[in-house]
């Protein structure tokens, strides 16, 4: 646990608002694939493993522990506890709010995590919860202290559209129960200096509740001193005992200036990562307004300018017992974080780890695989059988349900597809988006383009023309946007997330005639989706004659683009979130043998 000391020179121990948890990274296991011969090989796609659901009875059998669990996430022993800890210590709280239902906040998560360790004695379960927020269909992000050392994949689930807290016989009162596939927490968490709390769970299963958005980076009104702010969150209704609440509860805390913040915790209050809200503590439960433990991974939302709630920071830490007369609940600011977690949802991931993979086609047998990425190398995965028909392929997730899919063109009619695992059938399916598109010059999947947190298409015709086709998150589009002329004047058009680490999807450019190579930073929005361009370098068709963007490779949160010399090495150019010609950290070599593949996604 981190302590704080004031200009008083009082000693304060600092505590996770939240619950226990151990969360150990799993890295789905990746198998090589060997390419088959042409003859071998049909069209004939991995088939991914099925969903994972828990059922009623290992729910059952999980709860117990996990709502009676008396650990904090984030803490390596129980020692770390206070005396006074109880099975219910671990539950959320927020002192002097009112009740509510999770219609007001339907993006509410209740994370839950049950670990028994497999032994014969209690002594050593792991049980705890946490709050967060549904983002997209398939991703809550939380704090870091709950997920890092923790296996959520083994251990943990997530509860949505509940008002009332799961019980420890199981029910979760009407709401939905989902198993987590993987985890991601900031690179940089310090468990320490509770730095860099930030994390995004996957889910198995698409759930149904009403996703909220992140705040940008760019926004500093929502952090303005005294702007109205709301916190969210279910359990205990007072410092001085264990009585919780069945039911979510709000409060409304003012956003605090960094000064004050500072004044109060000095050097452990990182002005720029965190954020603090609310009036102070008055010592008491009376009179005290706050967030306190259990309430970790939840969000603090503030209603911007246009009406749209947005999420502005994640429940992180705050004093012992939380009513510390001056105290100030403490948050991870999120316009410094989203674009970092933003990754996480949009990822070019086949094979569950949060890096982005490369799908790849032998330009000779024209089978297809993919190639996983290791962070700094590629190493073999599924074969995708014979995959000829086509002459264009931009690896994507259009509904948003955690399966890559894959926008294919084909070469006989022109017609674009939508290639997606449907799990309900057990199969792939192909659903015609774009009819005749020979004459598209360039087609990709960015992510979210217009600013609505769904994934959109981009296309240029042969006559120049941009257009923008705002997703709906199911496959589907609206009408088209026109997004200006003289886009025949690049060979190349790539995008998939953010290079200059503003928040918003860019694109790369390439000048046909002078290689010259433009970054085109991202509007957020439909009519005017990309800002003016910025040369960020010069790469000729004699240098690369491959360029490749399938999102963040490495896993650090910044967009990395690929790059192949006509000899056949590729290259990964790191993003490093800098909108100059210091956009990419220098090459690494991933290979020589990729003069072998024709089509890169």
């Amino acid at each position: 646990m981190g302590t704080s000391t004031s200009g008083g020179g009082r000693h304060r121990r600092r505590i996770r608002i939240a619950l226990p948890v151990a969360a150990a990274g799993l890295a789905a296991a990746v198998a090589g694939a060997l390419f088959l011969s042409s003859a071998q090989a049909a069209e004939t796609p991995p088939t991914p493993s099925p969903a994972r659901t828990m059922s009623a009875q290992e729910l059952k059998e999980r709860a117990p522990l996990a709502v009676a669990g008396d650990d904090t996430p984030g803490s390596s022993a129980k020692e770390s506890l206070s005396a006074s800890a109880s099975p219910r210590t671990i539950n959320p709280k927020i002192i002097g709010g009112t009740t509510t239902t999770i219609t007001t906040a339907p993006w509410m998560a209740q994370l839950w995590y049950s670990d028994d360790r497999g032994t014969d004695t209690t002594s050593d379960d792991i049980g705890f919860f946490c709050g967060g927020s549904v983002i997209s269909p398939t991703k809550i992000l939380t704090a870091a202290h709950c997920v890092k050392g923790y296996n959520w994949y083994a251990n943990g689930w997530a509860v949505t559209s509940s008002t009332q807290l799961m019980s420890s016989d199981g029910n979760v009162h009407g709401g939905t129960v989902s198993l987590v596939s993987r985890q991601w927490n900031h690179w940089s968490y310090s468990d320490t200096t509770l730095d860099n709390d930030i994390a995004v769970l996957t889910l198995e299963t698409p759930v149904t509740a009403t996703p909220i958005k992140m705040t940008t980076n760019t926004d500093s009104a929502s952090y303005a001193t005294g702007t109205k702010a709301t916190l969210y969150g279910w359990g205990r209704t007072s410092s001085a005992t264990q009585d919780i609440s069945d039911t979510l509860k709000t409060a409304e805390l003012p956003i605090q200036s960094n000064t004050t913040c500072s004044g109060y915790y000095g050097a452990e209050y990182l002005k720029g990562h965190m954020v603090c809200a609310g009036t102070p503590a008055t010592g008491s439960d009376t009179g005290t307004t706050t967030a306190c433990n259990g309430d970790s991974g939840g969000p603090l939302i503030v209603r911007n300018a246009a009406g749209e709630n947005r999420i502005v920071g994640v429940v992180s830490w705050g004093v012992k017992d939380c009513v510390e007369s001056g105290a100030y609940s403490v948050f991870s600011k999120i316009s410094t974080y989203a674009a970092s977690a933003y990754p996480r949802m949009d990822d070019t991931n086949l094979n569950y780890d949060h890096l982005a993979d490369l799908w790849v086609r032998n330009a000779s047998t024209k089978v297809a695989r993919d190639l996983y990425s290791k962070g700094t190398s590629l190493a073999g995965g599924d074969t995708w059988g014979s995959m000829s028909a086509y002459n264009l392929v931009v690896q994507t997730d259009l509904d948003r349900d955690g399966y890559q899919d894959l926008i294919l063109r084909r070469t006989s009619d022109g017609d674009v597809f939508w290639k997606h695992w449907v799990p309900s059938s057990g199969t792939w399916v192909n659903k015609l988006i774009g009819d005749n598109w020979k004459t598209r010059t360039q087609i990709l999947a960015p992510g979210d383009v217009t600013g609505d947190y769904l994934p959109d298409l981009v296309a240029v015709d042969s006559a120049g023309a941009m257009w923008v086709y705002p997703g709906k998150g199911n496959g589907a589009f609206a009408a088209p946007v026109k997004n200006g002329t003289g886009w025949n004047a690049y060979n190349v058009v790539r995008g998939h997330g953010d290079f200059s680490f503003d928040g918003r999807t860019d694109l790369i450019a390439r000048d046909k005639a002078t290689g010259a190579v433009y970054l085109y930073k991202g509007n957020g929005t439909a009519t005017s989706a990309f800002a003016a361009r910025i040369k960020v370098a010069t790469w000729t068709n004699t240098t690369y004659n491959v360029i490749a963007a399938v999102g963040d490779v490495n896993g650090d949160g910044l967009a990395d683009l690929l790059a192949r010399t006509p000899a056949g090495t590729l290259y990964l150019y790191k993003g490093t979130g800098k909108a100059t010609t210091a956009i990419f950290a220098t090459r690494v070599s991933l290979g020589t043998s990729y003069k072998q593949y024709d089509l890169f996604g």
